[in-house]
């Protein structure tokens, strides 16, 4: 039997009473009572609102880390806090400088056993939403980074009530804190003006600020950690600072555990600022999330693979498989229209779901364009960008106004110098009533909207090529 050298036999017995002291502190930390809240919270205020959104990886990961932080920032700093001055709070702490362990070690021990339950019940909360999301069929993997960056901040969370508990002993300083911290979080948000601020370091920011859960955003493209790296760096940072401000006092320990608390604090203060000043230098990429340059993969500009899911009708409609929950809504849409316009010239052989391209603008707003030209290739195919709204009635509303107007002007030549013959056609083609009340193109509109689909469809194929060309008058509409 091999005997144990001497840092072995004095290693061993400190973590044996390192992880007794964390089981007591974790069987008796207020956390552990605060679970079923925070379940509550999270349950209304993340849960069932993420459920309200389309089975997508990018909307509800980045929402979810947004609200549930927002719940889980006051529960946790308000724990510790209490927590954190409960020595004082019993009348122990002279009593209690006489152990064999250093008051730092034994803050440290509270400060964990709370960080512990707090990470349980993220990783439960966070666990049953991404569990359903997968059961409904959402396409890809899950995106890790929102969620690690919500497990970092409850260490942060953590050390920034307890600190707060400790330097400010009060039994008014958990609600204060509490508050205080979730109004900061809150308030912080209004500053972010522009892809370059430096307030979305706030861990509540999993993308650019302005867009918010946006469906075009880590679709096409992959999730960019840039910013999640800068926020995991703060939180680490942040921890680590507020952790050794505690080990600094005389009282802490002996000289040698202060000045190991200074070093932390230093080195924690250090990364605090380099992760400030990264989230500065962020910009926002074409295919809408932040991207640090020093922080930044090329090999994350590559578009993801993918097989597109097609509908059936004349004119086959191919979406983003993430977005086939759509595919229903898009094709009773543009079916009748696809309908009317195949075979004929100028009509596009297939409709392609584009990515969205986002360009920053001034005054904190940001458009949202397609990506690449509306039509390419021969045969020609239609590039669709799907509207950003998730309410079927606007969705199809949005889609008739702006991929179907621009099929059907490819069609009968219709745009801005459009003749009158040319704006009736379309104008009954779409159903619309954008014509003069009482005009002539208007009676000619509706005339021609009054025949079958199939005679507009047999019309069409013999008169499309003149009509093209500008060589028909309302006269010579059916």
């Amino acid at each position: 039997m091999p005997v144990p050298d001497e840092t072995t036999r004095r290693t061993l017995p400190a973590l044996t009473a390192t992880s007794g002291l964390l089981r007591l502190e974790m069987r008796r930390s207020v956390m552990l009572w605060m679970l079923p809240l925070v379940a509550t919270l999270f349950w209304f205020i993340t849960y069932r609102p993420s459920m309200a959104y389309p089975p997508l990886w990018n909307v509800r990961a980045m929402s979810m880390q947004t609200t549930a932080l927002s719940v889980f920032a006051p529960t946790v700093v308000g724990a510790a806090a209490w927590l954190g001055w409960r020595e004082r709070r019993h009348g122990m702490t002279d009593l209690l400088i006489g152990t064999a362990r250093p008051r730092w070690s034994r803050q440290l021990a509270t400060w964990a056993a709370t960080t512990c339950w707090a990470i349980v019940a993220y990783l439960g909360c966070g666990g049953v939403l991404y569990g359903v999301t997968a059961w409904q069929g959402a396409w890809g993997g899950p995106l890790w980074w929102p969620a690690v960056v919500g497990v970092v901040s409850m260490p942060a969370f953590a050390a920034l009530g307890f600190a707060a508990g400790v330097l400010r002993p009060s039994r008014f300083t958990a609600p204060l804190v509490a508050i205080g911290v979730f109004l900061a979080l809150q308030i912080s948000l209004q500053f972010i003006h522009g892809d370059d601020s430096y307030w979305q370091i706030s861990p509540l920011v999993a993308g650019p600020w302005e867009i918010g859960p946006d469906t075009g955003v880590a679709t096409f493209y992959r999730y960019l950690p840039d910013l999640p790296i800068a926020q995991v760096l703060f939180l680490a940072g942040l921890t680590a600072a507020l952790l050794g401000t505690l080990g600094l006092p005389g009282d802490a320990g002996g000289r040698r555990l202060r000045r190991c608390a200074a070093v932390v604090t230093a080195a924690g203060l250090l990364t605090t600022t380099t992760a400030v000043a990264l989230a500065g230098t962020g910009r926002l990429d074409a295919h809408g999330m932040i991207a640090i340059p020093l922080l930044h993969d090329e090999g994350d500009d590559r578009p993801l693979r993918y097989t597109p899911v097609c509908n059936h009708t004349p004119i086959p409609v191919c979406l983003h498989p993430a977005s086939a929950g759509y595919l229903p809504s898009v094709t009773a849409a543009l079916e009748p229209v696809l309908t009317e316009l195949a075979g004929l010239p100028g009509a596009p052989v297939r409709i392609s779901q584009a990515a969205a391209r986002y360009e920053q603008g001034p005054d904190n707003r940001v458009s949202i364009s397609r990506a690449g030209p509306p039509t390419s290739g021969t045969p020609q195919v239609f590039h669709l960008l799907l509207p950003h709204q998730t309410a079927t009635a606007e969705f199809v509303a949005e889609l008739r106004v702006d991929a179907l107007q621009s099929i059907v002007n490819s069609v009968v030549g219709g745009g801005r110098n459009a003749s009158p013959a040319q704006q009736a056609v379309t104008e009954a083609i779409l159903g619309t009533s954008t014509l003069a009340p009482g005009s002539p193109a208007a009676a000619a509109a509706q005339r021609l909207a009054a025949l079958p689909a199939a005679a507009r469809h047999a019309w069409l194929v013999e008169h499309v090529a003149a009509l093209r060309a500008g060589q028909l008058t309302l006269e010579q509409l059916p």
